[in-house]
């Protein structure tokens, strides 16, 4: 590195730790800051809708004022009830930051230990504008995925996180950071839970009244557990389900010309269009929110922008003939594209949409997550306030048409599949047509994990990710060529079985083209999916490279929760369970707890995440490898427990590709035993 660039990250490292110092203030407690509004050149998140009482409003107001010394209730008061009436909920915009939220380079933040300012740096990427789909309101994505619930939160987590030392674990509720507990060097520094409601109140409607008392939050996967990396976190995933959607249900593995048709451009949805540039084909976005839209314009991830059905149609045209690589957004409702594509097909006999699919919002279909065709999204945020029995009313017939013009679609030939959001769900509530009987996990189209994602949670593969500290693009660069390196070295292994190699080929190609796409919005992250055996030689080789310094900084390894074993999802993740027991939540709550007992940094436990509130349950974990043998060791234990947990729990379950997997690791770890099942006879039942 030359002097010139060394004196210039100096500069900039001493200029960011003096405007950090400011997240150790915590509360004020001699003067309050000036009142602020909301910004006006920023998204903000749809008004939040709940049905509390004048006591319970007070009760809202109490809870929110106890965060502050008593001097200061009157002044805040006032300003909190018309937080409470205006937005559905206190979200204290007085106290947002004045310094701008990022993943500043790890020894920026003001802590007394790594472990911690490795949290501060994961929180604040959490919350950048570029990364955060609604900053001011803490939501990371997802419509409702918070952080945290206010931002007194916010600045009690920092002040604790800025103070805390190895002998010390804080310990967060929904949000709300209850305190630092002694502990011990070995154990997490913090624990979160989010959503953790006695089931009998994880309804929707107990939600909307309990976030809206401060009381819990849904912090959706990796938003309230600090690990998100930007919708890169879900390009690789949407990529492999595009692909082998390509492959499983046209016989193809070339894309090009095939047209792939979906709804939403947030902060996961946003994936879509990127994975299908990455994947050869042609996707059509639909999005109602331009803003949502334009930043995935502006970052390159949406080529072109429609906004005319007319043109759109005749664009869509012109692509197949040519078979570019395509991504559009077309600004306006899902099923205005769905019907015309119905009447393009009736009246000329031409299917312009080869695959299908859904990433709406469905999981808080109530809040803004899903926009009823009839009305303009003005009007609906409107209705969704004043009238919320009309909104429901108006997504229920929305969802019918909806359906109703896929499943004609499909008729034809184009193929569906539900994304895991609870479209088809919310769907079947509805009335709409979706085929379900029941209570069966089944309905007219397949859920991408029944199809595609699920035998390859259950080989051991998942979303395995990292992020480098030291915030420098070279150091991603170098953890890409490590972890490339480990994988060749895998598959040099003569004995590894075809399926598994398969994989591994797979995303040797991603990791090495990764760099090419782009796809770092906010931290210096990557995701790369990978099972058992690869996670653990990643890291172990990240570590070496913290310790010998060929990276700059330490490097935190994690996982979307959407994984092998962190989520309990029966619509989702673990909707290929066939043994009856998708519906409980065993794997996902041991996971966090195991994870906790081999060393993690952080771990986090949630309800909701993905398909809704009260519909799944799921956990996620942050470990920081900082060159030493203690982190080594901590990555061995937890990443190893991490896949084989799910593997083992999918094998019992009945899933062959789990019980090759679990055998393969077993060998490999001779303190590893897992109890298999016995193959019954299905001939014993015949009648």
């Amino acid at each position: 590195m030359s002097p010139v660039i060394k004196h210039s990250l100096s500069v900039n490292m001493c200029s960011s730790q003096e405007m950090l110092t400011v997240l150790t203030r915590g509360i004020p407690s001699d003067s309050l800051p000036p009142e602020k509004s909301r910004s006006d050149n920023i998204p903000h998140a749809p008004v939040r809708n709940h049905t509390l009482n004048a006591d319970e409003k007070e009760l809202a107001l109490r809870n929110a004022l106890r965060y502050f010394p008593q001097k200061f209730h009157k002044t805040l008061l006032d300003e909190f009830l018309n937080e409470l009436e205006t937005y559905g909920h206190i979200y204290m915009y007085r106290f947002l930051p004045s310094i701008p939220l990022r993943a500043y380079p790890i020894e920026s933040f003001p802590a007394k230990c790594k472990q911690a300012a490795s949290i501060m740096l994961m929180i604040c990427n959490n919350l950048d504008p570029a990364v955060a789909q609604f900053p001011e309101e803490l939501v990371t994505y997802g419509g409702n995925g918070q952080v945290f619930s206010n931002w007194a939160q916010f600045w009690l987590t920092m002040k604790y996180l800025s103070e805390m030392n190895e002998h010390q674990t804080l310990v967060l509720y929904s949000g709300h950071p209850l305190g630092l507990f002694p502990s011990k060097p070995d154990l997490p520094r913090a624990v979160i839970t989010n959503g953790m409601v006695i089931p009998n109140y994880s309804s929707q409607e107990h939600y909307q009244n309990m976030f809206a008392l401060g009381v819990t939050m849904y912090g959706q996967m990796t938003a309230g557990s600090y690990c998100y990396i930007g919708p890169q976190g879900i390009v690789h995933g949407t990529t492999i389900t595009v692909m082998n959607a390509g492959r499983k249900y046209l016989g193809l593995d070339d894309l090009a010309g095939c047209v792939f048709v979906s709804s939403g451009l947030g902060g996961m949805s946003g994936a879509q269009a990127k994975a299908a540039i990455i994947s050869g084909c042609i996707a059509v976005i639909a999005e109602v929110d331009y803003d949502a839209l334009k930043k995935r314009y502006n970052q390159g991830w949406v080529l072109e922008i429609q906004s005319n059905l007319d043109d759109l149609v005749d664009r869509i045209r012109t692509a197949k003939k040519n078979k570019e690589v395509l991504s559009i957004g077309y600004h306006g409702n899902i099923v205005d594209l769905w019907e015309r594509l119905v009447v393009e097909w009736e009246n000329n006999q031409e299917l312009l949409v080869n695959l299908g699919s859904d990433q709406t919002s469905c999981h808080n279909i109530s809040s803004g997550g899903y926009y009823p065709v009839q009305v303009t999204v003005q009007e609906a945020q409107k209705i969704m306030k004043d009238d919320p029995d009309k909104f429901k009313s108006l997504i229920n017939e929305s969802l019918i048409r909806h359906v109703r013009a896929v499943n004609k679609l499909a008729e034809a030939g184009m193929f569906f599949w539900d994304y895991g959001n609870a479209f088809l769900l919310e769907a079947d509530r509805a009335g709409a047509d979706v085929g379900r009987k029941g209570l069966s996990l089944r309905f007219r189209y397949p859920s991408y994990v029944q199809d595609i994602m699920g035998d390859i949670f259950s080989l051991g593969f998942g979303p395995f990710r990292w992020v480098c500290t030291s915030g420098l693009a070279t150091d991603l660069r170098t953890t890409d060529r490590i972890a490339a390196e480990v994988i060749q070295t895998i598959l040099t292994d003569k004995n590894l079985d075809e399926v598994i190699r398969q994989q591994y080929n797979d995303n040797l190609t991603w990791i090495r083209e990764a760099g090419k796409h782009n796809l770092v919005v906010g931290s210096q992250a990557r995701i790369l999916y990978s099972d058992r055996r690869g996670r653990i030689k990643i890291a172990e080789k990240l570590n070496e490279a913290v310790m010998d310094g060929r990276l700059k900084g330490p490097v935190v390894i994690s996982r979307d929760h959407h994984d092998v074993s962190g989520t309990d999802s029966p619509y989702r993740e673990t909707s290929n369970i066939v043994d009856g027991s998708a519906f409980t939540a065993d794997m996902a709550v041991q996971n966090c707890i195991g994870t906790g007992l081999r060393g993690a940094t952080w771990i986090a436990l949630h309800n909701g995440g993905g398909v809704g509130w009260g519909e799944v349950m799921n956990g996620g974990f942050g470990l920081l490898l900082d060159g030493s043998p203690s982190a080594d060791e901590r990555a061995h234990l937890l990443l190893g427990w991490d896949v084989a947990n799910g593997v083992a729990r999918r094998c019992w379950s009945g899933n062959d590709n789990a019980f090759l997997a679990i055998n393969n690791a077993m060998k490999e770890d001779n303190l590893l035993k897992v109890t298999l099942p016995q193959k019954v006879d299905l001939d014993l039942f015949e009648k």
